[in-house]
């Protein structure tokens, strides 16, 4: 059977990190959909402009944690701020953590996690300037291209996407994670 994945994202998501690993995980074999609390498509960032539209595959409201085997982040500033500070987009997350399954993110695409309360006692990495809204949120940020922490995949930005890429796709594989942090 093949892997499902979820890209939760909306308006303002750095177009290169759902687009590369979207690719990654397609190439690998899964399906990938992009779930948001927007209808029929969001607006991609890409060098400091609105860049191109995506086709939403579902709204956020139609979805649950149990219909994909693992959730990815993408960053982007106004991104996760949006997803943030919306209930649906934050219990999905908890339910992804709940249930142990693989979850990714990238660069700001974390700043939905604090709101979640999934990052304490967790080692992860991230765009710098948010390292210590996760630090005081418990986590232990650490300065490397990608970090897994239990089948918790981050990276720091876009030029960590082969490495994310690749571990992304390798945890997918591996499946549900028992929580080993402190």
């Amino acid at each position: 059977m093949k892997k499902k994945v979820a890209i939760m994202a909306t308006n303002g998501f750095e177009e290169i990190e759902l687009t590369s690993p979207k690719k990654a995980l397609e190439e690998s074999g899964a399906i990938v959909h992009i779930i948001s609390p927007e209808k029929e498509t969001i607006k991609a960032w890409k060098n400091g402009d609105w860049s191109e539209s995506y086709t939403v595959d579902k709204h956020i409201s139609e979805v649950q944690a149990a219909d994909y085997d693992a959730l990815l982040l993408p960053g982007g500033v106004i991104n996760p701020d949006q997803l943030r500070t919306n209930d649906k987009a934050i219990n999905l997350i908890k339910e992804f953590f709940k249930q142990q399954k693989p979850v990714s993110a990238i660069c700001h695409g974390l700043q939905s996690l604090i709101d979640a309360d999934v990052v304490e006692g967790r080692r992860l990495t991230s765009y710098h300037s948010i390292r210590r809204d996760l630090e005081n949120a418990g986590a232990h940020w650490v300065d490397e291209e990608v970090v897994v922490d239990s089948g918790f995949t981050t990276s720091r930005n876009p030029d960590d996407l082969p490495a994310f890429n690749r571990k992304i796709v390798e945890e997918l594989y591996e499946g549900k994670h028992e929580e080993q942090h402190a």
